[in-house]
């Protein structure tokens, strides 16, 4: 069965349903401390739930761990599930990626349902079948591709985030209305994410996913097409990778959104001056980016540093660093190599404008 992606109106009733196409001799439901706290007692008293029991791991990027991952398989074992078990995933990108690839992998691989609770996992981690965890300091380094059974979007889960979490992950959102269309890049400039109305933000949610969806049909196991969605990303996971060591005493490391932000700003420069992108579409979105997200604090010393990271990433080839680029809205162009001059100039576009 193909994976379904459902817009919620009535959580109890469709992941009842959910629940009763998919085989289950026993539910286990996966969260992190903050969704067991905010978002599981939503759904605990379901009675398809009866019965499930919750595994919670720790919050944050840093517990996509091998040793989480380990940790819940053995929850599974120990709680008797078999090959024929199911694994509900109710929380963020995290959640929804490690708890995916537990499922993927325990007894070869049992039935898994993602609820995302953030904006990033409606958009984007949630959907498309990528699931794994960080290895050797280096994000999503291991996993498989293998799609949930269901997704279910309820923005209601929204309402517990803070606007730093909603902007997280409205970065994914303004990179697909890049390689979209227009349209749906104009509706997220115009949109107001610091007081957000969240009948409007279930429409352009619906148009987000809807992009990403047709891209990982056309392409599921990124050969091709898929590597747009890649967009803001090959410099995106640098800065992320490098604020987990870099992040100033007292302060968290960059959120992902808040790094693909940031990859955005260095790739539509890059994509101004190696593809034509219209200057006048990327000073619109880059301002829009400057006046949410602020500045990243990096400076030119740590250039070599970010670079090395980039080479690391899954994406290259040969050792060179690969980026995709766009030569104007939903004109994608893959497989870009980058000079290190380029790189470094794109940096310096982002500290200095």
């Amino acid at each position: 069965m193909e994976q379904r992606i459902i817009f919620s109106r009535n959580i109890k009733l469709e992941l009842a349903e959910a629940i009763s196409e998919s085989e289950h001799d026993r539910i286990f439901v996966l969260s992190d401390t903050h969704t067991a706290q905010l978002c599981w007692p939503r759904i605990s008293g379901f009675l398809s739930l009866k019965g499930a029991r919750l595994l919670t791991i720790d919050a944050g990027d840093e517990a996509k761990n091998l040793d989480t991952l380990s940790y819940v398989w053995t929850q599974l074992r120990q709680g008797g599930a078999t090959r024929h078990s199911m694994l509900i995933n109710l929380g963020g990108g995290m959640v929804t990626d490690l708890g995916g690839f537990a499922a993927s992998t325990y007894k070869r691989g049992i039935n898994f349902i993602n609820i995302p609770t953030s904006l990033l996992a409606m958009v984007d981690a949630s959907v498309g079948g990528k699931t794994g965890i960080n290895f050797g300091g280096l994000k999503n380094e291991v996993g498989v591709f293998n799609d949930s059974k269901f997704v279910i979007i309820d923005t209601h889960f929204l309402a517990s985030l803070d606007l730093q979490n909603l902007l997280s992950g409205y970065a994914e959102m303004i990179k697909h209305g890049l390689i979209s269309d227009e349209g749906t890049w104009a509706s997220l400039m115009d949109f107001d994410i610091t007081a957000p109305d969240f009948s409007q933000m279930q429409v352009l949610v619906r148009q987000s996913v809807a992009v990403k969806e047709r891209i990982v049909e056309a392409d599921p196991c990124e050969k091709g097409l898929r590597k747009a969605l890649n967009f803001g990303h090959t410099f995106g996971h640098a800065l992320e990778e490098w604020s987990l060591s870099h992040a100033a005493p007292g302060s968290a490391p960059l959120l992902h959104g808040y790094a693909v932000a940031f990859g955005l700003i260095c790739e539509l420069w890059l994509s101004c001056t190696r593809c034509g992108f219209p200057v006048g579409r990327m000073r619109q979105t880059v301002s829009f980016i400057r006046s949410h997200y602020g500045d990243v604090n990096i400076s030119c010393d740590d250039y070599d540093a970010l670079v090395e990271l980039m080479r690391h990433d899954k994406k290259n080839r040969a050792g060179e660093i690969d980026c995709t680029l766009l030569a104007g809205i939903g004109d994608v162009r893959t497989d870009q190599n980058l000079s290190e001059t380029e790189i470094k100039e794109a940096f310096d576009f982002l500290r200095e404008g």
